[in-house]
């Protein structure tokens, strides 16, 4: 069949929607999970911080994949290694092993993560590129937000009811079986379109190139590095702000065994995933720049998260996460789009996991702290720690903001032109 933008919006959307429709089936539940399994909240969330610190360890070498061999590859890749990782996780419950077990292969699991982070998303771009889509990228993001929104609402609450039925392991097996059905799926459907890959050079040299890639046109191009240097603080914050609010929600309603309660705060944020995507296009419009979109969306986001911390009612808690998840959605396709207006197509895949990693840097850092404070003082102040810790990534939303790069205006995507940059990367990061 002749590549289309149509057609490709619609493998992206497949792709999101089984992916998303995979992990969310053990979101609602993978905390209590590892509590069930005898780990303390400090060693939970320890195990969490493993899993992103290989995200953290894998980004740049998973990101020589998808330049040399190509997105589509570092998808099937990634698809392949998170069903093998899942099915460990798996084990791990049913062995009741040690907390050194649980970090292995919580690592090995963010090395599966890692190839698909930036790859999919620059596949997406380089491929509408090359089939003339001249919409916004905003649109796109936003639909991708709302198909995820679906898969994760569906994912959550049928993993909360099926752990309720049976036990907390269920759902990874069914995670397990999604993966290996989307690995079919990807292999048929997805081809490298607008990008070549470049297999000039061994291993070891690429990945000392796609680093240099990634300083050169990440943190050497002022506007995307300030940027990405809020990515630990947001993204960071985020994840730990997830996977917490499942036994804070059970500690409200009084009853830590109701693992659909626990369901119901990821099936809350899918059904803000689908407002948030909906709006983010509609959102975007409203405003001349897109980083007046961001800002407003990190300053919503840590207010909700202090008042989020300081409530004592269900209800209210419930409410406050709605929110959270909505400003969350609106952020996501508006800094997507205006980060891959900014990185040449050649680089696209390796800035966008050197953010995605800049992100699981904050993650390795905050989920410990973050669960530890949880030990001491309650899920509530650690959820006030958090809108506090995210705070300090709006000095650097408004740093991009102060550049003033074209993209930050930018509506469309043009089919021909390469990618709107700023004058050029900062000599004192240039280390080719």
């Amino acid at each position: 069949m002749t590549p289309t933008p149509r057609r490709v919006q619609g493998t992206y959307y497949t792709l999101m929607l089984g992916n998303t429709l995979a992990a969310s089936f053990i979101w609602g539940i993978n905390t209590l999970f590892l509590l069930d399994a005898g780990l303390t909240n400090l060693e939970a969330f320890a195990a969490n911080a493993f899993f992103t610190a290989g995200m953290l360890i894998f980004e740049i070498p998973t990101g020589v994949v998808a330049d040399t061999l190509g997105r589509r590859v570092s998808y099937l890749l990634g698809t392949l290694t998170l069903a093998i990782t899942t099915a460990l996780y798996w084990w791990l419950w049913v062995m009741e092993s040690p907390f050194w077990a649980w970090a292995v292969v919580s690592v090995l699991l963010g090395l599966g993560f890692t190839f698909f982070s930036g790859a999919v998303d620059a596949w997406l771009v380089d491929a509408l590129r090359a089939t003339g889509y001249t919409g916004s990228l905003e649109t796109v993001f936003g639909r991708a937000q709302i198909v995820g929104g679906v898969a994760m609402l569906a994912g959550s609450v049928l993993g909360g009811v099926i752990a309720q039925l049976t036990n907390l392991g269920v759902p990874f097996l069914v995670r397990g079986g999604i993966l290996l059905v989307m690995l079919v799926v990807a292999a048929l459907l997805m081809r490298d379109l607008g990008f070549t890959p470049d297999r000039s050079e061994g291993p070891l040299r690429a990945t000392r190139t796609v680093f240099r890639a990634s300083v050169t046109y990440g943190l050497g191009n002022r506007p995307v590095r300030w940027l990405m240097l809020a990515s630990p603080f947001t993204a960071g914050v985020g994840v730990y702000v997830f996977y917490a609010l499942q036994p804070y929600l059970l500690e409200l309603w009084g009853d830590e065994e109701a693992y659909a309660i626990a369901g119901l705060a990821a099936a809350l944020l899918a059904g803000s995933s689908i407002v948030g995507g909906a709006l983010a296009p509609w959102v975007r419009k409203l405003f001349q720049r897109r980083t007046t979109v961001i800002l407003i969306a990190t300053v919503g986001s840590i207010f909700v998260l202090v008042v989020l911390g300081l409530v004592q009612n269900f209800w209210v808690a419930v409410v406050l996460l709605a929110a959270w998840g909505i400003v969350s959605a609106i952020d996501d396709p508006v800094r997507r789009a205006y980060l891959n207006d900014m990185i040449p197509s050649q680089q696209r895949a390796t800035v966008l996991s050197f953010d995605s990693l800049l992100g699981s840097g904050g993650g390795v850092v905050w989920q410990p702290v973050l669960g530890r404070a949880a030990d001491i003082g309650g899920y509530g102040q650690s959820l006030l720690w958090s809108g506090v810790i995210s705070a300090v990534a709006v000095p650097f939303v408004l740093l991009s903001r102060a550049e003033k790069n074209p993209a930050d205006e930018v509506t469309s995507v043009s089919p021909s032109a390469e990618v709107v940059t700023d004058a050029g990367p900062d000599p004192s990061l240039d280390v080719t």
